[in-house]
């Protein structure tokens, strides 16, 4: 996925004018802008976490501005780099690559290597980075990596008072320095932390399945005011992409609080209206209630208006949901062709919960889209590492969603069918209108009834009515008047049948008279 940077509002702190890019898009964001220039940073993270892209890359922007590169390579050779940029797409000819270690390291000639833990060895090292430094005067500067300075060390004060060298080294020769650490010290290396100017952590987890998740986290910035926490990212082709952290405070832009329809009368009227721009709606229920078809309804309704809307489905497959809705008189393809709808298949166990708040914002700024689909929270669930967490990343997500005036549409699943139902997790506190979706039994037939519980903008209907999917859609009946415990899925009669729909075949009749 393209890496893109977002548009700062007015409650921003604005970018620092002297700044040095990084390179990624999202890290500079991060960075409200980039790092301070000539200054040592550390970026530290395990094998694999992106610490030698990110190097390459920062090198390389620097090069596209004119600014000299030179990468002082400890470990990796000069073949292996440029596999690594190879695989980006990368040429590293606008930079300097020097290998502390030359080919012929292990000959009889050289009988101290690099790895001996002397002290002369690290007096040595550490003078030659600095003659090349002098010899070609870069303007940024990697080493990589401190793991085999440290080795050469020997002591934890030998090491500090190298680094510290190798610092103010630095400050005089106007460079700007990123130093990589694999983090194979034991225990938290807090020495060099409160060397560096500024420190970039990168993760990578593994959970039970799927795929491993990347995140990072700025532990200091000095003279910066950076976005802390963790910020999802991925290693893709072209470097890092990074999804800096939703903070829906950062994007509150004003707009007009009204009524749209959801494209049928008796529902609007449930809802005390219809839906409000700007609101979230959940809408809950067991298996096959019809929580995506009332969905696909209030998306029709919209996109047949003219309006943009987008439709993140974790759990149908794309293929059954456009079948389906053409089924019920609903054709998406027609608005999927002209840009009208964007309907994404997420797979949960791919996809970081960053990269799908990314998602969503590109959407919503990019695309335009009025109205967002999420189907369903269960799914969703399953990609984020806890309910807490899963809680606290849709507060901010439906904020943000809400401050930019879009209509949010909610489908959680619940488990059971009737009886005691319940959900994964409790999100109806988090949205603005809950609507319930139920099924009930009578006369020996398995009904569907709804209700809206809550709804924070509007007087909504406080009745339960039944309906049923057909052809046309939903079709909705009277009231439930009659009936006690509805909700429950175990519901008392206590009058005629009248008062419940009729056969489907009846019900559509009726409805082609009354359209005559």
């Amino acid at each position: 996925m393209a890496e893109w940077l977002w548009v700062r509002t007015q409650q921003r702190v604005q970018p620092v004018s002297n700044i040095a890019s990084t390179g990624i898009a999202g890290l500079d964001d991060i960075l409200n802008g980039g790092l301070t220039p000539e200054r040592l940073y550390l970026v530290e993270g395990t094998p694999g976490t992106g610490k030698t892209t990110l190097g390459l890359g920062f090198l390389l922007t620097g090069a596209a501005a004119g600014e000299s590169g030179l990468y002082i390579t400890l470990a990796e050779t000069d073949v292996e780099l440029r596999a690594v940029a190879a695989t980006h797409g990368w040429s590293l000819d606008p930079i300097t690559i020097f290998e502390m270690v030359p080919a012929d390291g292990l000959g009889e000639d050289h009988e101290q290597t690099l790895l001996h833990p002397s002290e002369v060895e690290l007096g040595e090292t550490v003078r030659a980075i600095m003659a090349k430094v002098d010899e070609l005067r870069p303007s940024r500067v990697i080493i990589d990596s401190l793991s085999e300075l440290r080795l050469l060390a020997q002591s934890p004060v030998r090491y500090r008072r190298q680094i510290l060298a190798l610092k103010h080294f630095f400050s005089t020769r106007q460079c700007t320095v990123l130093v990589l650490d694999d983090k194979s010290a034991s225990g938290s290396d807090l020495q060099l932390h409160s060397i560096a100017h500024g420190v970039i952590s990168l993760e990578q987890t593994l959970s039970g399945f799927g795929a491993q998740r990347r995140r990072m986290h700025v532990v200091k910035m000095r003279g910066l005011r950076y976005r802390g926490g963790y910020h999802d990212f991925e290693i893709e082709r072209g470097g890092l992409c990074v999804y800096p952290r939703l903070v829906a405070t950062e994007h509150g832009v004003d707009h007009e609080l009204r009524f749209v329809s959801t494209g049928s009368s008796e529902l609007n009227a449930l809802l005390g209206g219809g839906l409000v721009v700007g609101t979230a709606t959940l809408l809950t229920g067991p298996a096959g209630v019809g929580k995506t078809t009332t969905t696909l309804q209030c998306v029709h309704a919209a996109l047949q208006r003219g309006e943009k809307a987008a439709y993140f489905l974790f759990d149908e497959r794309t293929p059954t949901l456009l079948a389906r809705s053409a089924a019920l008189g609903m054709h998406l393809q027609p608005f999927i062709a002209n840009g009208q709808l964007a309907l994404r298949a997420i797979d949960p166990a791919e996809l970081s919960p960053g990269e799908f708040a990314a998602a969503v914002r590109r959407a919503v700024e990019e695309e335009a889209a009025g109205t967002i689909v999420i189907d369903s929270l269960n799914a969703y669930l399953q990609s984020m590492p806890s309910e807490q967490f899963l809680i606290l990343q849709m507060h901010e997500l439906l904020t943000y969603l809400g401050q930019r005036g879009v209509v949010t549409l909610l489908i959680l699943g619940m488990h059971g069918v009737m009886g005691d139902v319940r959900a994964d997790v409790d999100l109806s506190y988090l949205a603005d209108t809950a609507v319930q979706l139920r099924y009930f039994e009578a006369f020996g037939e398995v009904r569907q009834a709804i209700s809206v519980i809550k709804t924070r903008t509007a007087r909504h209907e406080r009745t339960i009515r039944e309906f049923r999917i057909d052809t046309q859609g939903l079709f909705f009946g009277e009231p439930l008047a009659q009936f006690r415990g509805v909700l429950t899925g175990v519901p008392t009669f206590s009058g005629e049948g009248r008062s419940l729909l009729s056969s489907r075949t009846e019900a559509l009749d009726e409805r082609v008279g009354s359209a005559a």
